[in-house]
């Protein structure tokens, strides 16, 4: 899967772009039709109506505008928590954590920055913000605002467990800089494992457990909410897929959010000790790279080293040896391994092969934490 970060990074005008996007920017409205006379039940030979049943169903039938209304709804309760993020030469979203100004965001729109300019709903003028801290590893980060402006409204957050395939979602951000802007689509599958780049200020992340969506995600959504008919942010929108046989231009209506339950783990955890103590990640401890083999195609991934006492050394793999299954499962690069061991709880008992001069190996390793 090929995957491209929504980072948001043109400064150019956008009028005509602006012009493009207005013309199609109703959603989800459902429109009625009018019964039209021919429609209508036929008299029976009495002269009365042929039957109450067709009334009777048309009762049961949803209000035309019921769906619309949910739109709107939703709208009105969570648009006024999303955020955007100016992050110097770039601008991406993000999304208001609680009442004291925590903002969660992508760690891609933050960068290596440490101070921001946030315009919030609830005031014209952009407020500052700081960097509490950054975890690539996830792709997450928290921000804080310096001020906190008066009626700032955060967010619901919901649970990735009532998230399923088909649940319409709306997403909402600042694509392309259209700040306050919604998209809206379902959840089109649960539980990928998506790794995105680490050039043009990507973090490099592996993240588990993504929510795939129709809905659009465009430079600049990086940060924002994903979100669900009963106004709770299901996810954080952060990578769209791109078409390699189409020069990497984006697949339309392919789009990645991270799940709301990695959000609040990370989150929580920044916001309380200023950093992540538990990624809830599996980890080998080594340091490696892809090798090549005599066809020139990735072959396994060589130990360049091993943290001490990590879960690697403690099972007798060293620099040197090249690893080439976790499981049943093969790892010919360093992202098949990452995505293998994101499957995979800390404390797990695997079996890694490997080669170490040309002979297969094996070892049983209990799996440390990222």
């Amino acid at each position: 899967m090929h995957v491209s970060r929504s980072r948001g990074r043109a400064r150019r005008p956008l009028l005509p772009l602006i012009a493009a996007i207005c013309a199609v920017a109703l959603i989800g409205g459902c429109s009625g039709a009018a019964t039209s006379a021919s429609d209508r039940p036929a008299p029976d030979a009495s002269g009365t109506a042929a039957s109450d049943t067709t009334n009777q169903a048309a009762d049961t039938q949803p209000a035309p505008n019921d769906l619309q209304n949910d739109y709107e709804t939703v709208i009105k309760n969570v648009l006024p928590s999303v955020v955007q993020i100016d992050a110097g030469d770039a601008l991406g979203s993000g999304i208001i954590w609680d009442a004291q100004g925590h903002v969660v965001t992508n760690a891609h729109v933050v960068g290596k920055r440490k101070s921001f300019k946030v315009t919030v709903a609830t005031r014209e003028q952009p407020v500052t913000a700081r960097l509490v801290s950054s975890f690539p590893q996830q792709d997450l980060a928290v921000i804080k605002l310096d001020t906190v402006p008066g009626g700032l409204k955060a967010a619901k957050f919901g649970d990735t467990s009532d998230v399923a395939v088909g649940q319409i979602v709306l997403a909402m951000g600042s694509p392309l800089g259209l700040s306050s802007s919604v998209t809206q689509g379902i959840v089109s599958a649960v539980g990928r494992t998506v790794s995105e780049g680490s050039s043009g200020g990507g973090t490099g992340a592996t993240i588990a457990n993504m929510v795939q969506t129709s809905a659009a995600i465009n430079p600049g959504n990086s940060g924002g909410a994903l979100v669900n008919l009963n106004s709770e942010v299901i996810g954080i929108p952060t990578l769209a897929a791109t078409d390699p046989d189409l020069g990497g231009t984006a697949a339309p209506g392919i789009g990645f959010a991270i799940p709301v339950s990695l959000v609040k783990n990370i989150a929580n955890q920044i916001i309380k000790n200023g950093k992540v103590n538990d990624s809830g990640r599996a980890a080998l401890g080594i340091e490696g790279r892809t090798v090549l083999g005599p066809d020139f195609q990735p072959a396994g991934v060589a130990v360049v080293s091993t943290t001490k006492n990590s879960a690697a050394a403690a099972a007798g793999i060293k620099s040197g040896d090249i690893i080439v299954k976790i499981g049943n499962t093969e790892v010919p690069t360093i992202t098949s391994l990452t995505e293998a061991l994101a499957s995979i709880r800390p404390g797990q008992r695997v079996k890694v092969s490997y080669l170490r001069n040309g002979a297969t190996k094996s070892a049983q390793v209990t799996l440390g934490r990222m």
